[in-house]
């Protein structure tokens, strides 16, 4: 889903970093209470899991690629906030160490997977957890990473940089990453559920129940 450079026209870029530094900033206030102790080493453990998943990737028609994303777990693990600061860290990473993703594109990189992904992720776990929380989680991980590729779909179809129109680009990202999805909503569905069992202190709004249990 990384959005290499050339790919993207100034007034795009500059929408999308205007949208990730703006995000950003938010996500720093508002995170800031939550850090410390053992929330900052589960902060640090779940980006650099979901750092080493990301690389996996594999590229799909319309000149770009496919990848297990993250952001719907970290929202759901972290909450939003501190979802959006560990995946601000782990796209950026991405970006100056291992050229994942161009330096000029990486605020619609940031805003597509560190933002969109981990609050659409977030949102519809929130929204369906009372049903069910596994199959929440599941629903949040495929959600988040299919919106996460139409926003990446609009940004190219909007550029006047990308060679591909609209309607193609949403139609590539859009479906390719809605099928990759059912994979990362079980992934993600299939991590949260063994964490609750082993760890549901650890799990926003499980913390009670844990004490309890104890």
């Amino acid at each position: 889903m990384h959005i290499p450079d050339g790919f993207l026209d100034l007034p795009v870029l500059a929408a999308c970093w205007v949208l990730a530094a703006g995000a950003f900033a938010i996500a720093s206030r508002r995170a800031s209470d939550r850090l410390g102790g053992d929330r900052t080493a589960l902060v640090g453990v779940a980006a650099a899991g979901i750092f080493a998943a990301q690389l996996l990737n594999w590229p799909i028609p319309g000149g770009t690629s496919a990848h297990f994303v993250g952001g719907a777990f970290a929202g759901i693990l972290l909450g939003p906030w501190l979802g959006v600061m560990a995946m601000t860290a782990v796209v950026t990473i991405q970006a100056l160490v291992f050229g994942d993703g161009g330096l000029l594109a990486l605020g619609a990189n940031l805003a597509a997977m560190a933002v969109l992904d981990v609050l659409v992720g977030y949102a519809l776990f929130r929204l369906l957890r009372s049903y069910h929380e596994t199959a929440a989680a599941f629903v949040a991980g495929w959600g988040a990473i299919t919106v996460s590729a139409a926003f990446v779909g609009v940004a190219a179809g909007f550029s006047s940089a990308f060679a591909w129109d609209l309607a193609t680009t949403v139609t590539v990202m859009t479906g390719g990453h809605a099928v990759l999805g059912l994979v990362e909503g079980a992934i993600t569905a299939t991590v949260y559920a063994a964490l609750v069992d082993a760890r549901p202190d650890l799990v926003p709004g499980r913390e009670a129940v844990a004490e309890v249990s104890a």
